[in-house]
């Protein structure tokens, strides 16, 4: 195996084989010993994310693509509707070849339908580099090679925040990154009200890299002082152990309920702060309306919300008295909005605050998403780090990007967004580089109906995930470890130099120069590449901050000597809390971004789309997805703790943590006992859009009446001929559904959806998910394949 090092790595230190790199869980160093990679996380990181060992074992996995293929069906019939995606085999090519079909197939659609027939399908969080960020090369591409592209907006993460929060209190990244600091937490905070909780799994992650996992030692500092964390969720582990969390668990879907419980309470009792709702908010009179029920004749009590929710009244109330006259920080977390009507929990946990007059006070207030990622609650960079400049797109159609089964499958048809009616561009040929849709997306089996419909699908990836088995053109490209980069992040002081530690397995390219070629076939590598390289644009990037560091009167070295170093310490801003602290200290002066200037608790913006599952104040809309007779139990369908997404799930830690091969179930012992499921029992998650196999953890630490299965476990039909078949891996979202969180956001709504679990008594299916698919080697003759 000594071909995997390369015995020219750029990156090597002081003479020694390896170098500093970093990844979306943590900065570290790669060095070889043997033929093994050895991967050891940075030493300043006092709590580094163990995800960093699905390293090693991935760089030569058998899941690996080694070179170019075509779909045999593709490559014999042409483009064209194919329900045999996902089914067929490949033909291997070489990359000259595949090249030249794939540039000429571009230029067909853009010319007979125009660069509106092209969806730029880049979602994932792919490379931490500022260089090499698959988004930015696909999309720099589209546009600079072919004119543009149909674009999706927002993110499966938060795509109803994203829309909603502009509306009543700014732009996202300023209601999450810059405001409430973790500093502030352990100085000042003393309740931390956290609805969907703030789990460690999650913030050890951070889009574009983390050097220091701090989160876990703040809440535990926190608690120290005396800090009181209070969790509502129906899963006990969404805090981690250092807060010392009281665990309220309500039933999934009904923290609104539980909210206007605790809110009416305030209100009875003359505990809500009228002088601030007054001064620094809108709508006030509206929403308390509807909150004492005079506008629709039912009050929002506690005892209310008491059967919604599943906590007693009692309950409800004696919290709401605690959070009277204290430091309260209300947080809501990504999940709760990623679920039907997801934007009403985010829209009334500001409301909450607002009550509570703890807007924009040191520790107080509402952090949405704290916790998230590993870069909220940080200070930000003093200097800029830059990216790839991705050029400019002449294409204005776009879709919220969990629409995307919507699109491909209604192309003409009328849809609502944020006030727009707008319509589903029709799509021919769809280019994904850097994600994968068949963990990311809902309903599986009404995503690969969809993917039938294309005329032809491309796609780069490093490995044979379920997306590149759906592909009809397959690029090989490189991993991180296998490529230079500069890691960087606006609210982390280090900035990595990445070093190539592998070099490219088999036949893989980078993203670049793949691009790069497609641009030259197509009459564009100039305008593509600026005529620089790799290096070149990596020396590009960093002079932005070099020269920030500069005007700054700071040490800015040269691009040579940070290279060598492999990091660069940067400034930091002071945490100052951003603009709702900058609103609470001088509302005339410094007004909120937002219609009114104000925090908007009712919007009158909303309220004139005239949408009847987002009115224009937060409110109770019960879901339609509840338990029944045939799927009696709440899905939550989280994300993973041992892996991003779906990335690496063939590396050694995300394996080592499967059961039998097969994702871990969670479910109550209660629950458990009623179906004769135990511990470590193979089970079937099942409802009318699919089923699926997972390995069954009997706990008490979750809610009864819930099983958690996370995400990210790739797709594996056990007969990809059938129209449903079954997951023998554990894909939770084979089962769950795809709708739209609202007519205001379209947000993704596979957080929660219901199901049915029972003990798999039959034969176990194989896991063959990280096999290659099958290939035949075909010739071309007169322009026609032949075996």
């Amino acid at each position: 195996m000594t071909d995997v090092v390369d015995e020219a790595l750029d990156g090597s230190l002081n003479g020694t084989l390896g170098g500093s790199h970093s990844s979306h869980w943590g900065a570290f160093k790669g060095v070889w010993q043997g033929d093994t990679l050895v991967v050891t996380p940075h030493p300043r990181d006092p709590d580094p994310n163990p995800i960093i060992q699905n390293f090693p074992s991935a760089l030569r996995h058998r899941a690996r693509i080694d070179r170019p293929y075509v779909r045999r069906g593709w490559l014999e019939g042409g483009p064209g509707k194919d329900d045999r995606r996902g089914r067929d085999e490949f033909v291997a090519m070489e990359w000259d070849e595949v090249l030249d079909l794939l540039a000429s197939e571009l230029a067909r659609v853009r010319d007979a339908h125009g660069p509106g027939a092209i969806f730029g399908g880049s979602y994932g969080w792919s490379s931490a580099g500022r260089f090499h960020h698959a988004q930015s090369q696909i999309h720099r591409f589209l546009n600079t090679a072919l004119g543009g592209y149909v674009r999706s907006v927002n993110s499966y993460s938060a795509g109803a925040s994203n829309v909603l929060l502009p509306h009543i209190l700014g732009g996202y990244d300023d209601v999450t990154r810059r405001n409430v600091s973790w500093d502030d937490i352990v100085q000042y905070t003393d309740i931390v009200l956290a609805f969907g909780g703030m789990a460690a799994k999650n913030s050890r992650v951070a889009s574009g890299g983390i050097s220091e996992h701090t989160e876990r030692k703040a809440m535990g500092q926190a608690r120290a002082r005396g800090t009181e964390f209070v969790l509502v969720s129906p899963q006990r582990s969404d805090l981690p152990r250092e807060a010392e969390a009281e665990w309220i668990a309500p039933a999934p879907g009904t923290d609104v309920a539980l909210m206007l419980g605790i809110a009416h309470t305030l209100v009875a009792a003359g505990l809500h702060d009228r002088a601030f709702l007054d001064s620094h908010c809108v709508g006030w009179s509206v929403f308390e309306d509807y909150l004492m029920g005079r506008s629709d004749g039912e009050p929002k009590t506690a005892a209310w919300a008491a059967p919604i929710c599943g906590i007693a009244a009692s309950e409800i109330e004696a919290l709401a008295r605690r959070l009277a006259g204290k430091r309260v920080l209300i947080v809501v977390s990504h999940s709760m909005q990623r679920s039907e009507h997801g934007e009403q929990p985010v829209w009334m946990g500001a409301v909450l605050a607002a009550m509570l007059g703890q807007m924009g006070l040191p520790g107080g207030g509402y952090n949405y998403a704290l916790g998230a990622v590993a870069n909220y609650g940080k200070r930000m960079n003093a200097v800029p780090v830059a990216a790839l400049p991705q050029g400019q797109n002449a294409v204005r159609d776009f879709i919220p990007v969990a629409r995307i089964s919507d699109m491909l499958l209604n192309p003409g048809k009328p849809f609502d967004y944020n006030g727009q009616r707008l319509t589903y561009p029709d799509i021919k040929l769809v280019y994904w580089a850097g994600g994968n849709p068949f963990h990311h997306h809902q309903d599986i089996n009404r995503l690969r109906r969809a993917f039938f419909g294309l005329e032809t699908l491309v796609v780069h990836e490093i490995a044979w995930t379920a997306t590149a088995r759906h592909a009809d053109i397959v690029l090989p490209c490189t991993m991180t470890l296998e490529r230079e980069d500069i890691g960087a992040t606006p609210t982390d002081q280090l900035m990595i130099a990445m070093h190539r530690l592998a070099k490219p397995f088999a036949q893989a390219r980078d993203d670049y120069d793949i691009f790069a070629a497609l641009a030259e076939r197509l009459g564009q590598r100039e305008a593509f590449t600026e005529g620089r390289s790799t290096r070149d644009w990596l020396r590009h990037i960093y002079a932005t901050t070099q020269k920030a560091l500069a005007t700054k009167d700071l040490p800015a070295p040269d691009f040579d000597h940070f290279w060598g170093e492999g990091e660069l310490e940067l400034p930091a801003l002071p945490a100052d809390g951003g603009i709702l602290r900058a609103f609470r200290d001088d509302p005339q002066g410094k007004p909120l971004p937002t219609p009114s200037g104000k925090i908007e608790i009712f919007s009158k913006t909303i309220a004139g789309f005239g949408y009847a599952d987002c009115p224009g104040h937060p409110a109770w809309l019960a879901p339609s997805d509840v338990p029944d007779e045939k799927a009696p139990l709440h899905l939550v369908a989280n994300q993973p703790a041992t892996r991003l997404h779906s990335q690496f799930d063939f590396g050694g830690h995300s394996d080592a943590e499967k059961l039998r091969g097969r994702e871990v179930m969670s479910i109550h012992s209660l629950d458990a006992a009623a179906r004769g499921i135990k511990d470590g029992d193979i089970v079937r998650l099942f409802n009318a859009r699919g089923a699926c196999l997972a390995a069954a953890s009997v706990t008490d630490d979750i809610r009864v009446g819930v099983v958690r299965l996370p995400t990210g476990a790739w797709y594996d039909p056990e007969d990809a001929e059938e129209d449903n078949p079954l997951c023998v891996h554990g894909n939770p979202n084979v089962l769950t559904r795809d709708i739209g969180t609202s007519s205001l956001a379209q947000g993704c709504c596979g957080q929660l959806t219901t199901v049915q679990v029972e003990r798999f008594t039959g034969n176990l299916p194989p896991i063959r998910t990280f096999d290659p698919p099958a290939s035949v080697e075909l010739r071309m003759i007169a322009g026609r394949t032949k075996s």
